[in-house]
């Protein structure tokens, strides 16, 4: 098989030992056979991801990253278990063919799943895509995360996946916490979030699968359909509130973000990219909600707070000279304008 177009080959700092894995996906997942071609593929995954090769199927690796790790973070055995849990169900994910928690096979522990070709978006304005296939993208995009919210969690074995309840408040002080942990300068914004998002935690505290990171570029879309193939990057995944999803995906139309870009100031009619109105419409009919969602500023705000907190995380990190990042640097000034931004959108300071 021909290996994807944005992979590379492993680094040697990096590399494990190809004889080992071939040993063990050869017993573990059902009709390997090799030899095989292992590759990484490029970008920033949190969780390092290769693509393995045979003559006849290929494969994705999801792998824990090297190194010592914090006990919760990077947990790609709950990425598989919660893909194997939705395999039957609307959610549309990757078959899963094992998990291997020995790290003496390759360094780490790992778990394999089927190689899905398709398209990823990485800009939210979908600059390639005509006015009818954006609007299809995003309606895609709205139904999956409705389908996600709408599993039934004690069928399909995730009724202990998460804690029920109070999911907003623990994601709260979670991110206050590590926002104050890696502090380089006062930014007043942030300190008025910090007061305030405690003191007004919204009372519906409903429960779903959460996936924690839903974005466009963690779908996989068919190559030339409108239709998600797999959602991907089930890392941060949990019970938790659904409108903390729709909320992390609405955001992007009050900033842009580099890489990404963003929804604000653009022409909805003229790109075909549903307004936030309609986009939230569509998600409350693929949830079964019967109304638009409460406490919405609320949500936004938070979402917002969340990413200026892991924003100012990795500046700190550069600063300290280990970042991931070369562009690092540039995430110290989008703290202060994302914190503006939540704090105008719950009148903490005047519209910006």
């Amino acid at each position: 098989m021909k290996a994807p177009a944005n992979t590379r080959e492993p680094r040697a700092s990096e590399g494990f030992d190809d004889e080992r894995l071939g040993a063990w996906l050869a017993k573990n997942v059902e009709g390997f056979q090799g030899p095989m071609t292992v590759r990484k593929f490029r970008g920033g995954q949190s969780n390092p991801t290769y693509w393995v090769g045979t003559e006849g199927r290929s494969y994705a690796l999801r792998k824990k990253p090297s190194g010592k790790l914090l006990p919760s973070a990077h947990a790609v055995e709950r990425e598989y278990r919660v893909m194997r849990a939705l395999a039957d169900t609307d959610v549309p994910v990757a078959r899963t063919h094992g998990l291997c928690e020995d790290a003496s096979v390759i360094g780490t522990p790992f778990f394999v799943m089927d190689y899905v070709e398709g398209r990823i978006f990485w800009n939210v304005q979908l600059p390639d895509a005509s006015p009818d296939e954006r609007r299809a993208i995003y309606r895609e995009a709205t139904r999956v995360l409705g389908a996600i919210h709408s599993v039934d969690i004690e069928a399909v074995g995730l009724g202990d996946y998460g804690r029920r309840g109070g999911y907003v408040a623990r994601q709260v002080a979670r991110w206050s916490k590590q926002y104050r942990a890696t502090e380089t300068r006062a930014i007043p914004e942030m300190d008025a979030l910090v007061a305030w998002l405690p003191e007004n935690v919204p009372g519906d505290d409903a429960t779903t699968l959460a996936h924690g990171d839903y974005r466009l570029d963690n779908l996989i879309f068919h190559p030339t359909e409108s239709r998600v193939l797999s959602v991907i990057d089930w890392e941060l995944s949990t019970l938790g509130h659904p409108l903390s999803d729709l909320a992390y995906m609405c955001m992007l139309y009050e900033v842009t973000l580099p890489k990404i870009g963003g929804l604000l100031g653009v022409d909805f009619e003229a790109t075909g990219i549903p307004p936030e109105a309609d986009l939230v419409a569509d998600y409350c009919a693929a949830a079964h909600r019967t109304e638009a969602p409460g406490d919405w500023a609320y949500f936004k705000a938070f979402s917002l707070f969340r990413l200026a907190a892991i924003a100012q995380g990795v500046f700190a990190r550069s600063q300290q000279g280990n970042a991931s990042s070369d562009d690092a640097a540039m995430y110290g000034a989008a703290v202060e304008h994302l914190a503006t931004v939540a704090c105008a959108l719950v009148g903490l300071i005047d519209a910006v």
